[in-house]
């Protein structure tokens, strides 16, 4: 008989939980870090964009833009719980984040000048040049926030104890 397999059944049952957790601190230090670097490179004329500009655990805020999102798999989700994270941009007042973002082309602003039978008297607007904040941040941090996440997780899958250094 094969000795030391209850122990090793212990030992990976520990390391979901052990993972998870791992995974969250990184996933959250990295947002934060995304988000700050987003701050810093938006254009601010009254600052409600920057503002509007944070992370969140599942869905973003509703009027929000959602920059970007991190979760796992349907089947992880029903093993070791949702690990979904959103990065997002804008609210009521600030509702043109993709606007800034990606731009926009000349169109007409006066009201109903969207509709193709309007005949009204068109007033023109040129349009706005983008200016990302978001697309730049992610490039520039994409690395390193991969990295950090998987060294982690390997952290929780290699770790041998009854509980990680400093977990409350």
């Amino acid at each position: 008989m094969v000795q030391g397999i209850r122990e090793l059944e212990a030992k990976l049952a520990a390391i979901p939980p052990r993972v998870v957790k791992l995974t969250r601190k990184a996933m959250e230090k990295s947002a934060q870090e995304l988000v700050d670097m987003m701050k810093r490179l938006v254009p601010t004329e009254s600052g409600d964009l920057r503002d509007s500009i944070g992370w969140t655990w599942g869905d973003a805020p509703t009027g929000s833009f959602t920059i970007f999102q991190v979760r796992n798999s349907k089947a992880e989700e029903a093993s070791y719980g949702a690990l979904r994270i959103t990065v997002f941009a804008g609210n009521k007042e600030a509702f043109y984040a993709h606007f800034v973002e990606f731009g926009t082309a000349p169109h007409n602003v006066s009201r109903g000048g969207g509709n193709k039978s309007f005949k009204g008297k068109p007033v023109p607007h040129p349009g706005a040049r983008a200016q990302p904040f978001f697309y730049p941040a992610w490039r520039a941090l994409r690395k390193r926030i991969q990295s950090r996440i998987k060294r982690e997780m390997k952290k929780g899958i290699r770790f041998i104890g009854p509980d990680l250094p400093g977990d409350d």
